[in-house]
Parts: structure tokens; C-alpha cells; sequence
């Protein structure tokens, strides 16, 4: 049986360098924390991440 964990992932900024923890399946849009840029966008299943995957939390 396929195993569906999900994961938190540590996503870099592209615009103004800060580090945000994300949900991989967010299901609403992600911004930025510090300068309001998108970060992720939902897609009905695993989240399209727009900044720059530092690493994946278990």
C-alpha cells in the first residue's frame, strides 16, 4: 500500500532572501512573510512552490 505522508518544506524567497516553513499541500495561496511575494499557489493536490526548496521537514 502507497504510504501519502505529508511534508512541511523550508522555501527561500526569491525576492527578498527570508526562509518560510510551508505545507507541500496548502490548499491557499502562500506569501511571503516579510515582502508579500507568492510563495506557493494551490493546485488541487501538491502545492506549485515559486520560491526556492531549502529542504523538506518530515
Amino acid at each position: 500500500m502507497k504510504e501519502t505522508s505529508n511534508k512541511f518544506v523550508k522555501v527561500r524567497c526569491a525576492k527578498c532572501k527570508n526562509e518560510q516553513i510551508l505545507f507541500e499541500r496548502a490548499s491557499t495561496k502562500v506569501s511571503c512573510l516579510v515582502c508579500n511575494e507568492e510563495l506557493a499557489a494551490p493546485t488541487g493536490g501538491k502545492t506549485e512552490i515559486k520560491g526556492r526548496v531549502l529542504e523538506v521537514l518530515e
